[in-house]
């Protein structure tokens, strides 16, 4: 029997994923091939321009491997069958267990939820509520600073979106990445990628968006404000604090418990004095391998074929709308507040109300020393900082009850 050696090669380039792309530049394979350049460039702004690195190289390198024709990682097709009620695979894993490739699997911690809550227990664990609990005011300025989220849904819903694309995309303006992914997943996940996207761009680009808001909004001699040392927050105040949030929020929005209890148990786990170790794997070790599957499995939703839409493009801009427009919300409440208090406030640490945990709360301090170098406003911002964390989960909270 004779091997022709012409036709194996043959069969091996139509087996190819070179001979997919080349091909397929009529039927959408051009789609892949910029949705692998658009993966380089994120790979870039991660690695060199570290704008969120721990988890924009995740969401890139996922795109990547997506986007890679035959490789067979991803299937799109069983996700839309999954959300589609007409089909025997609605809402059934089954047949994303049997068919589905490595990022599929990956995936199942994202539409589940899973993985934005134990992210959120990981950030509970690293979070000091001391600033709040010594200044309950600060709740405000979290809350003034959901202002972006509302009017970006407003706008969305101007745009054409529906109700729940509106909410999902309105909900990158509380900075907040895993709170978006826990929305949207529930809510219009075929928007998941260009979502997850904006909102972690943006929250990586806040040390360069914020400042000239900060600037136009507050006046010069308000900026160099000086406030007084906060009160000494007692251990017991600490422990109570997460557990009495828990049961109000839960009660108030349930829609919201699944996030709101991973961060108040994460809180709880730093706080009690005897679950260090538990402490300590749920800031490093947990949070290290949960981001690694959600960035991943986020980045893996941004095929080429659902990516590159005009959609996308209303998104981007929304989102920065969004991010402007709660950084004034933040900024109008602590001018409000500075006002009321006779000049004991400095305005700027309501900007610090969007959930960018702890990099808001550091633009504050630095524009803060801007205007007068011995002013520490770090400590004071990280009141409002925390409170937008809670804030944008009870923000999301609402709007999926509404939508849900």
């Amino acid at each position: 029997m004779s091997v022709n050696i012409g036709d194996i090669l043959m069969n091996l380039w139509n087996q190819s994923g070179f001979a997919a792309l080349s091909s397929g530049f009529t039927a959408g394979g051009w789609q892949n091939l910029v949705m692998i350049i658009i993966a380089c460039v994120l790979l870039y702004l991660g690695i060199v321009k570290h704008f969120e690195p721990l988890l924009l190289v995740g969401i890139a390198f996922g795109c990547l491997l997506t986007n890679l024709p035959m490789a067979g990682l991803y299937h799109q097709e069983l996700w839309d069958a999954f959300m589609n009620p007409a089909s025997e695979m609605f809402h059934s894993y089954g047949a994303v267990m049997r068919e589905g490739g490595l990022l599929d699997i990956f995936y199942i911690g994202v539409k589940t939820s899973l993985y934005p809550c134990l992210i959120f227990m990981g950030v509970g664990a690293m979070t000091d509520f001391g600033p709040l609990l010594s200044n309950p005011k600060s709740l405000l300025l979290g809350a003034a600073a959901q202002l972006g989220v509302f009017v970006a849904f407003l706008g969305a819903i101007l745009l054409g979106f529906t109700g729940a694309e509106a909410a999902s995309i309105g909900i990158i303006g509380g900075a907040d990445g895993p709170t978006a992914i826990y929305l949207t997943t529930q809510l219009a996940p075929h928007l998941l990628g260009a979502i997850a996207v904006a909102a972690y761009s943006y929250m990586a680009l806040i040390p360069m968006i914020q400042p000239p808001i900060m600037r136009a909004l507050t006046k010069a001699e308000d900026r160099k404000i000086k406030m007084v040392q906060t009160r000494t927050v007692s251990k017991a105040e600490k422990i109570i604090f997460p557990i009495l949030v828990t049961v109000f929020v839960a009660l108030l929005l349930p829609d919201t418990a699944p996030l709101i209890g991973c961060l108040m148990l994460g809180n709880l786990f730093k706080e009690t004095g005897c679950t260090d170790r538990l402490s300590d794997t749920v800031q490093n070790a947990l949070m290290n391998i949960v981001t690694i599957l959600l960035s991943t499995a986020v980045g893996a939703t941004m095929v080429g074929s659902t990516f590159l839409t005009a959609s996308t493009l209303k998104i981007v801009a929304l989102g920065v709308v969004a991010f402007g427009i709660s950084t004034a919300g933040g900024l109008i409440g602590g001018d409000i507040m500075c006002k009321l208090s006779g000049g004991k406030v400095n305005p700027l640490i309501g900007s610090a109300g969007v959930s960018a945990v702890p990099m808001a709360a550091r633009v504050a301090n630095v524009e803060g020393q801007k205007s007068n170098p011995s002013n520490f406003l770090l400590m004071h911002a990280m009141g409002p900082n925390v409170a937008g964390v809670i804030g944008s989960a009870i923000a999301a909270g609402f709007l999926l009850s509404v939508f849900g």
